[in-house]
């Protein structure tokens, strides 16, 4: 009889665990909500700078904040700054095994018929992919531009296709690409913001590319039918050699974009970049760069915090073949401190949701880190699931029941 009950017992326990029932999910420490919204500390101030430059923006680049802004919006030629996205798509095509460094690019018609600022390639002449990195990052060479775009897409429309779509994903709302070098033709600008966001993207997912972008001179070989010649590059980026710590990134300039420029640059653990559009000259556009990096420099500073210090309790799974999930951060908390704001006054709270119904993916979101800075709210950092959990079944609550059961007694 004592058999049947205890029989009776389990299966009720287990339907009981089988039954749909209302999930409401709790909130560890003080926070009721993991999506509030974060109350907005902006960085942002009225900078005393009289610019020449009719659209210029100053951005911190771990946080994306803007310091300064002058028409950031404004629809402008980017002349050569184009290749930003040129040679992001090309970091990107790096990264996911698409093309090496040393892959052997052979240059069309097309490409060497490209006009501007080139480094001279020749139908047919070959380069590796490294080399022609340099030639767009060092010379701003329009047929290197154009061969790698061909290169990774098949064609020079496509690439720009790619290019484009790059600009939506990143929200840049006052751009349209018509080609990867930035020749002057209807329908092609940008906006110093948006400059900006793709060049933030570029230098903090491939860092690499300051190795490129920050040679001052260098030579290439070319070697065609004619034999082999050395051909000089030199930087049309004067900051790389004259401004302490430049990382970068891209000059550009036609006599409709007049004198543009993405300048980039790292101290003290704080990236910043600086985009100057329509110039009046250059030797106006890299003062102005400057005069907007020792601004930023001098003013302002980035608390950083990894959350290694932070000790994450497992949260509770509900009806999952297993009982716990454990979390970890998704990635690092930056957030930028003008002159005079302390980093002593920011602190951090962990939210864990009390239970998560299974099936979870791994990375779901399991709670959030906050970060306050007195009592404003200045961001979050996701607890992602660092592991995958699949829905029980009968035969896995029924395994679960006896366990509970038997170390019961």
């Amino acid at each position: 009889m004592k058999k049947i009950y205890a029989f009776l017992i389990i299966c009720t326990l287990v339907f009981s665990l089988l039954s749909p029932i209302s999930i409401h999910a709790g909130i560890r420490n003080t926070s009721p909500d993991l999506d509030d919204e974060v109350i907005p500390v902006t960085a942002m101030v009225d900078a005393q700078m009289d610019l020449l430059t009719p659209s210029a923006v100053l951005m911190e680049g771990s946080t994306g904040t803007i310091i300064y802004e002058k028409n950031k919006d404004e629809r402008l030629r980017p002349a050569s700054i184009t290749k930003i996205m040129t040679l992001l798509l090309i970091f990107e095509a790096l990264e996911a095994g698409q093309i090496k460094l040393m892959d052997e690019v052979t240059v069309s018609e097309h490409a060497a018929s490209m006009g501007g600022s080139q480094v001279y390639l020749e139908p047919y002449e070959v380069q590796n992919v490294e080399t022609m990195i340099k030639c767009i990052s060092i010379a701003s060479a329009n047929d290197a531009s154009t061969a790698m775009a061909e290169f990774i897409a098949g064609s020079e429309e496509e690439f720009v296709a790619r290019m484009n779509q790059k600009a939506k994903e990143l929200g840049m709302n006052n751009t349209n690409f018509v080609n990867c070098c930035g020749l002057d033709v209807d329908n092609h600008y940008s906006s110093a913001y948006d400059i900006a966001l793709m060049s933030r993207e570029l230098i903090t997912k491939y860092p690499e590319v300051s190795k490129y972008a920050t040679i001052w001179m260098d030579t290439i070989i070319h070697t065609t039918r004619k034999g082999q010649s050395e051909f000089g590059l030199t930087n049309t980026n004067k900051l790389v050699r004259f401004y302490e710590g430049a990382t970068g990134l891209k000059t550009g300039s036609t006599s409709l974009a007049k004198y543009c420029l993405s300048a980039t640059a790292r101290k003290n653990d704080m990236d910043l970049i600086a985009v100057i559009m329509a110039a009046p000259d250059t030797k106006t556009r890299f003062a102005e760069a400057t005069k907007l990096l020792n601004y930023g420099f001098a003013n302002y500073s980035v608390y950083r915090d990894d959350n290694s210090d932070i000790e994450i309790t497992p949260v509770k799974v509900e009806k999952g073949v297993v009982d716990q999930v454990q979390g970890k951060a998704a990635n690092e908390f930056s957030y930028l401190c003008t002159k005079g704001k302390s980093s002593e006054n920011i602190r951090k709270e962990l939210v864990l949701l009390e239970e998560v119904p299974a099936p979870i993916a791994k990375n779901d979101k399991i709670g959030e880190i906050v970060y306050y800075y007195e009592n404003d709210k200045i961001g979050t950092v996701d607890i992602l699931a660092i592991e995958a959990i699949e829905k029980a079944g009968f035969k896995d609550c029924f395994v679960k029941v006896l366990k509970r059961y038997f170390l019961a007694y």
